[in-house]
This record gives C-alpha cells, sequence and structure tokens, in this order.
C-alpha cells in the first residue's frame, strides 16, 4: 500500500483537495482519497509530492495507426490540402517501420499519463500491439463509401476486420464500426452502421465540422472540399446537397447507437448545439464531443468555440489525433493548448474533459476519477501556477 500527497489533489468526482491524500493498493486500486486534516493517521510513510495529483488521461480520439507519418504531412494546408497528402505518403513505408512506429507512440502516451485510447483502425496494423495489454483501448473500426452501391461491400469488409480484431485479441467488446466522417459517407452506409449499432448496444464516434468546407459542400455543393472532391474524380452526384451543414446532415442517420462521440467541432456553432438538444434525446448521456486543439491548428489553424460547450453543459473530451496532425500524443499539451488560447476555462473542467469524461464515453468504469475501488491511474502535474497549468508544466505518472 502507497500513499500520496500533493499540493492539490483533483479527484474530478468531487472538488479539488488541497493537501490531499491518495491511498492505493499493491496493484494500483484506490483504497482511499482524503484531506489531511480527515486522514486516519499522520504516519511518515507518505510520499510528499510538489504539484498536482489527478487521475490517469482518457484519449478518446487518436489514429494510432498513422504514428510513422509523424512530421510527413504539411501544417496549415487546411483539411483537403492534408487529406490529399496523407493519401500520398501514406503507403511509403514498410510493415516493419510500421509497426516500430505504432510501438513507440503507444510508449509515448503512456509515459505521457494516458491509460485509455479511443482509436480509429482503418487497418490491421495496431492489432498485435494493442494485444500486449498496455493501455486499455476502445477500437472504433472505420469505414467510409459516399458510393451507395458499395455501402454492403464496405460494410462487410468492417464487420470482417472486426472479427480478425477478435480473433487476435480475444476480445469482443471495446469494439464497434464507425463513420469516417459525413462527407465520405452515403446514406445505404450510414444507415447500415446505424442498424449494427442498434443490434450490438455500440458507442460510435465520427469526425465533425472540421473545416468550413465540409458545411458548404452539403449546404450548396460549393466550397474547397467540393472542388477537391471533383479534382480527385469523385463523381458528384455521390456529394450530398441537402441544403443543411454537414452535422444535421448526417446525425438523423446515426439515431440508434447507444453514444456518438462528435470528433473536431472546430466549425460547430451554438445554433448546431441547440439543434441536437431539440432533435436528439437524451444530450447528455449519448452526444459526446471530443476536441483536438492541436490537431486542429495544426491543420486548419483554427479553435472550436469551447464556451458555447461550455454554456450548453456539453459533455466533452479530449483526444490527440495522430502524429501525422500533431506534434504529440499528450493529452496535457492539449489541455495546454486550451489553457493557452481559454485562459478563463478552470483546471477542474479541463481535468474533467481529460479523465472522467472520456472514461464513460468509451466505458472504462473503473478510470476517470480517483475513487475507492477504482484503479485509474495516478497522475502528478508539475510546475503548475497553483491550480492553473503554464508551458512549462509537465506529467509524471505515478501509477
Amino acid at each position: 500500500m502507497r500513499k500520496f500527497s500533493a499540493d492539490y489533489v483533483f479527484p474530478i468526482s468531487g472538488a479539488p483537495i488541497p493537501n490531499g491524500i491518495v491511498t492505493i493498493d499493491d496493484d494500483g486500486t484506490i483504497v482511499n482519497v482524503s484531506s489531511a486534516s480527515e486522514a486516519q493517521d499522520t504516519s511518515s510513510d507518505i510520499q510528499q509530492l510538489k504539484g498536482i495529483l489527478c487521475p490517469g488521461f482518457v484519449n478518446t480520439h487518436c489514429h494510432l495507426e498513422l504514428s510513422h507519418l509523424r512530421a510527413q504531412v504539411s501544417e496549415n494546408k487546411g483539411m483537403t490540402g492534408f487529406i490529399t497528402e496523407l493519401i500520398g505518403k501514406r503507403g511509403n513505408f514498410s510493415e516493419e517501420e510500421i509497426q516500430q512506429k505504432i510501438a513507440t507512440a503507444e510508449q509515448e502516451m503512456i509515459c505521457n499519463g494516458i491509460v485509455a485510447v479511443g482509436d480509429i483502425s482503418n487497418n490491421n496494423s495496431t492489432f498485435k500491439q494493442k494485444a500486449k495489454g498496455n493501455l486499455a483501448y476502445h477500437t472504433f473500426i472505420e469505414i467510409f463509401s459516399m458510393d451507395p452501391s458499395k455501402a454492403e461491400q464496405v460494410f462487410r469488409a468492417g464487420k470482417k476486420l472486426e472479427n480478425e480484431f477478435s480473433e487476435v485479441l480475444h476480445l469482443t467488446s471495446h469494439i464497434s464500426i464507425s463513420p469516417h466522417a459525413p462527407y465520405t459517407m452515403s446514406v445505404e452506409l450510414l444507415n447500415l452502421i446505424n442498424e449494427d449499432a442498434k443490434n450490438n448496444k455500440n458507442i460510435i464516434t465520427i469526425h465533425n465540422q472540421e473545416s468550413e468546407g465540409e458545411n458548404q459542400l452539403f449546404e450548396s455543393n460549393s466550397g474547397v472540399m467540393y472542388e477537391t472532391f471533383k479534382t480527385m474524380g469523385i463523381n458528384p452526384a455521390f456529394m450530398r446537397k441537402t441544403g443543411q451543414n454537414a452535422l444535421t446532415s448526417t446525425l438523423p442517420y446515426l439515431k440508434d447507437a447507444k453514444k456518438i462521440l462528435l470528433v473536431h467541432n472546430t466549425f460547430t456553432t451554438k445554433e448546431d448545439l441547440l439543434w441536437i438538444k431539440s432533435n436528439v434525446s437524451n444530450l447528455i448521456s449519448q452526444i459526446y464531443f471530443c476536441t483536438c486543439p492541436n490537431a486542429n491548428l495544426y491543420i486548419e489553424n483554427k479553435l472550436p468555440n469551447y464556451q458555447l460547450f461550455i454554456n450548453e453543459n456539453c459533455k466533452v473530451t479530449i483526444g490527440t489525433d495522430s502524429l501525422a496532425s500533431n506534434w504529440s500524443l499528450s493529452v496535457l499539451d492539449e489541455l495546454k493548448t486550451i489553457s493557452k488560447h481559454h485562459p478563463e476555462i478552470e483546471l477542474n473542467t479541463l481535468l474533467t474533459w481529460a479523465t472522467k469524461n472520456g472514461a464513460e464515453f468509451l466505458e472504462f468504469n473503473q478510470l476517470g476519477t480517483l475513487e475507492k475501488g477504482k484503479k485509474p491511474g495516478l497522475n502528478l502535474l508539475k510546475n503548475t501556477d497553483e491550480m492553473r497549468l503554464t508551458e512549462k508544466t509537465n506529467v509524471l505518472k505515478i501509477v
């Protein structure tokens, strides 16, 4: 049994505790969380730490399979520029290189205090690494096709990959078929995913409003994304012109999923959030919003309006995206970016996004909060300014 005390303990399940004490069993299970005045004893076996103790981080959106593309894709090229360059460079690596970079990236996440990951898989390249059990993963098998005639074929390929995952990891849980993004989906494919989610009580994820071009494509079949797709030879008939934006044109087709994680939301508006509240029941329990601020800056050089999500009491989570679109796989780096641009957001809110909300969405019930009986990991945030993050703040994984 070990006892740790720090300047502040953020249990997330309750208010921050000045000079709090966290007692942990030998296997990492929380035995007790208390203030110094509530402590049962004042024995000298308490390890005194400088900084803030909090649960392990949950990274709800990552593309681990793209780890070999670190620093390979140009910054600030916009979504269509990013996609074009990514497609051109993705296959220029050996399988040995890809596997080595995946292992290195996973270790980077562990060192950065991450304990669980919502990971996107378009292929099987991450399965062997995940089978080692170093981190808790929920794997989203991502499928896409704009061609209605290929919907059945693409869906069957996704189910085949899902079955391969179950064979390699000997798991039938924490995996689900998910759509890529509104602009790469036919209605027929969305319906197949929705039916699968309904039958299996799946949680799903989808990239949402990451660029202005997505909305323009749906609203009027215009804009940079529409023009880029035409240049790529995609049949304009497959580009759904609905007169509405990407979110409202897509979410109704996914109405039967247990939970939906909308990722990026860079161009999501107050009107969109109010539309969700009016058209999707049980917003708080079903719809979550993942932000990947560093990837948003890397690709579009723009951040979401976080105050909108706070004002509407939305459940926000944190993602790192991939090393093709980010400088690191660090939830803390994402929090520091948000704090730098929005210093008014309290640390307890940021840490809730980085721990509890993500664990709740991914259904890792033992993670996310420092509560008796849970096994959430334990991070020490060092070099903070009282209860604020600074550019020098770093994380030390304690458990």
